[in-house]
């Protein structure tokens, strides 16, 4: 789709059109955020085809279910950085067993020189050790010698499936805080959303309450609709679902030939990011890296154009075709 042909800010001034360097500026932000993008991939037995089509040294996330160990996703951290990529391994406080366990996980961060890590509570019905939350799992790894700088949590704009809404915003600034005592940096990665004005709105009411880490943004890639539509209840994303629903254009056009374009979340949030604290996208492949490194080129191309500049191209990959590709369940953040 063709991005900013409108700018709609966050702040909605009642008068004026955006100027031409405005519109720039917003298509120059737009596509360092998707040259940069973080690609998420899920331990499979069949991960490995999805290697080639990642970009040269990207950055990747390896996720961390209760269908999987945490072994299975320190292994293939390990891969991926023998490839020469960044990469930032998920750990589900839930899946830890205890504090032998943690200093066996502080000596793989010790043994591969990772200086960052994404933390969740986790999916795990019943904990595996005394860790029943992100914040308990943070603190007991921040005790032992590793050369972590930077630690990753969850944020939800759409809410979370099993944890009341009051509860979240206490979590969130509870976790800042134990970074900030522990003199760490950190930031928030954010569950999928479909909803532009709710990122708006709960990004702007997380800052209100304090919380200044910068927000990595969670969005989904390029992958087949129907199987997206169909992934809520694994994904915690019901109340996003339910928007969509509520929402037929929104539907329609994710249902259209072509299928979804990440680009229909992100332009409306473009003239937002600087103000937001956005600083980075973080993209639900669902393992099928094809499908979005295909669109990150070929949005590339049309950001570019439209911020007057030119952002280096050094993937040296074949352009591949979009295609359904396979989708396997990984656990939201």
């Amino acid at each position: 789709m063709s991005i900013f042909r409108s700018r709609e800010s966050a702040t909605k001034p009642a008068i004026g059109v955006p100027s031409a360097a405005a519109v720039e500026s917003d298509a120059a932000e737009l596509a360092r955020l998707i040259q940069h993008l973080h690609f998420e991939l899920i331990p499979t037995p069949k991960v490995a085809l999805q290697f080639p089509h990642l970009p040269p040294h990207s950055t990747v996330s390896v996720t961390c279910s209760p269908a999987k160990d945490i072994e299975a996703t320190l292994a293939l951290s390990a891969d991926l950085i023998n490839q020469g990529h960044r990469v930032i391994p998920h750990l589900a406080a839930r899946m830890v067993a205890g504090p032998d366990h943690v200093a066996s996980i502080a000596a793989w961060f010790r043994q591969h020189d990772q200086t960052e890590v994404f933390v969740i509570g986790g999916d795990a019905p019943t904990p595996h050790g005394p860790y029943h939350d992100a914040a308990g799992f943070i603190a007991a790894l921040l005790q032992f010698d590793t050369p972590l700088q930077s630690v990753g949590f969850g944020g939800y704009p759409d809410g979370h499936a099993t944890i009341p809404f009051g509860q979240l915003m206490p979590a969130l600034l509870a976790k800042q805080q134990l970074l900030d005592d522990a003199g760490v940096t950190g930031w928030v990665s954010t569950q999928m959303c479909f909803d532009s004005k709710a990122i708006i709105k709960w990004t702007k009411a997380s800052r209100t309450a304090g919380l200044h880490l910068p927000i990595h943004l969670g969005i989904p890639g390029v992958i087949d609709t129907t199987k997206l539509l169909t992934m809520g209840a694994k994904l915690g994303i019901g109340a996003s679902l339910r928007y969509l629903r509520k929402n037929r254009a929104v539907v329609s056009k994710l249902a259209a030939p072509g299928g979804y374009d990440p680009m229909q979340l992100l332009t409306p949030l473009a003239p937002s990011f600087d103000v937001l604290g956005i600083e980075a996208l973080h993209v639900f492949t669902f393992n099928q890296v094809a499908n979005t490194a295909a669109w990150r080129r070929a949005a590339l191309d049309e950001t570019v154009s439209t911020a007057g500049e030119t952002v280096s191209n050094t993937d040296h990959l074949p352009t591949a075709p979009i295609s359904e590709g396979s989708l396997q369940h990984g656990i939201s953040i």
